[in-house]
């Protein structure tokens, strides 16, 4: 008796959703975009680029892994790439790919959504961020740490600056 209620039940909660014409959405979909956020120095992302900082802005806490693209975990270029994707723009998954993407950046030049790059494990780029402002970038830093928000002018990331591109 009890199967054969849970088999109706089952079929009236089935034709139900199946007569309401709703498609479902794809998954993963972008929600809108966040308004622009104030960085730690002041400053205030705005323009076409507000979306992208402010997504990457609002990853802020998330955990780091190794090889990890989503907000369960994230690598730095695994960070790039997730936060451009959900702002509708391909960005390929390795920094020395988006090392060779846009064009090249004078360091005063830098621009909230510009990515930054440093020079960590290996000679040449091997870290990435996004930049928020020509002061301050948003990044997955390494295993012991979670997505945040640095100085560009820190001691560290100073001293292992190798470049900034803006991708178009």
């Amino acid at each position: 008796m009890r199967a054969v209620a849970v088999v109706v039940v089952s079929a009236l909660l089935a034709t139900g959703c199946a007569t309401t014409g709703a498609v479902p959405r794809p998954f993963p979909q972008p929600g809108p975009p966040p308004p622009p956020d104030v960085t730690s120095t002041g400053s205030t992302v705005s323009g076409e680029r507000a979306p992208l900082v402010g997504t990457a802005l609002s990853l802020r806490g998330a955990p780091y892994r190794d090889g990890g693209g989503d907000p369960s975990g994230f690598d730095c270029s695994g960070f790039v790439a997730y936060v451009f994707a959900q702002q509708g723009q391909f960005v390929p998954r390795t920094v020395v790919e988006q090392y060779q993407l846009g064009s090249a950046v004078d360091r005063q030049a830098i621009e909230g959504g510009d990515l930054v790059f440093f020079s960590t494990t290996s000679s040449g780029a091997s870290h990435v961020g996004i930049a928020i402002s020509n002061q301050e970038f948003v990044h997955a830093p390494s295993s012991s740490g979670v997505v945040r928000v640095e100085s560009l002018a820190g001691r560290y990331w100073a001293s292992r600056y190798v470049g900034a591109r803006r991708v178009p």
